[in-house]
């Protein structure tokens, strides 16, 4: 059913490469105006180049609340309104609890938990003039679950989810809903990244190929998931398909959860 979109409005923050980019590209496809935001200039213009006119490109850096206000209003000012914010910019990195540095659990904070928070500060007061809309967080599966290697990822993420809850129930009843994706592996310069330096799922090693194979048989589905898998929960999430559902922390994850 094509249109899933229509008239709305969304900011996908990451929009440069990866997930952010799929989502941004499929909500456009779907009919939305798309803000495209990413600190990576060169990566968002190229997303905006392959959607066309109905996305427009922000250098955004999402740990900077003037940066995040400027974004949003940028977008109501191009777009009329804002109906979806997917927060999805993020990093990946190895550390556990002993070895991190005090100056990499900030980073990793401010970044993966902070900025999310940002994007629901300036995006709300424009969806509660709009009568409503969606916020989609990225969080992780290393949110839900341990994960060995990842101390101050697992914990920002965890973050995401507890955030998610709080504007669900805080904002529900103006009609805007917040749901945070909970992904496993999907391979991405950013899993690429924390594989090789001994974190996350499968972590340790340098033949990445082995390392996907060996990652993949952890899963009950036996595979990794996909750009498009993330892209089409987020289309979900932003559709009016999903409008009674808020506040979950919906695993994205070959069944690993469950296992």
């Amino acid at each position: 059913m094509a249109g899933r979109l229509n008239r709305k409005v969304a900011i996908v923050t990451g929009a440069g490469s990866g997930i952010g980019r799929a989502a941004a590209t499929l909500f456009a496809a779907e009919g939305a105006k798309v803000m495209c935001a990413d600190l990576n200039e060169s990566g968002v213009s190229e997303t905006v180049s392959r959607i066309g006119a109905s996305a427009i490109a922000a250098r955004v850096d999402v740990t900077v609340p003037a940066e995040v206000e400027r974004m949003v209003a940028s977008t109501v000012k191009a777009f009329g309104k804002l109906d979806v914010m997917y927060a999805n910019a993020g990093i990946g990195e190895a550390g556990n609890a002993i070895d991190l540095t005090f100056e990499q659990w900030n980073r990793m904070i401010a970044i993966n938990l902070t900025s999310v928070w940002l994007s629901s500060k300036y995006a709300l007061p424009e969806m509660l003039k709009a009568g409503g809309g969606s916020i989609i967080n990225q969080s992780s599966l290393a949110g839900l679950v341990g994960i060995g290697g990842i101390a101050h990822y697992s914990a920002a993420k965890a973050g995401v989810i507890g955030l998610t809850r709080q504007v669900a129930v805080e904002y529900g009843p103006k009609k805007v809903r917040c749901n945070a994706i909970c992904p496993g592996t999907i391979f991405t310069p950013l899993v690429e990244t924390v594989w090789s330096k001994g974190g996350g799922v499968a972590g340790g090693g340098a033949d990445m190929e082995e390392t996907k194979k060996r990652s993949a048989l952890r899963y009950p589905m036996g595979r990794l998931g996909e750009l498009a898998d993330c892209a089409n929960l987020a289309l979900f999430l932003a559709s009016d398909e999903s409008s009674w559902i808020t506040g979950y922390a919906v695993p994205l994850d070959g069944g690993m959860s469950a296992a």
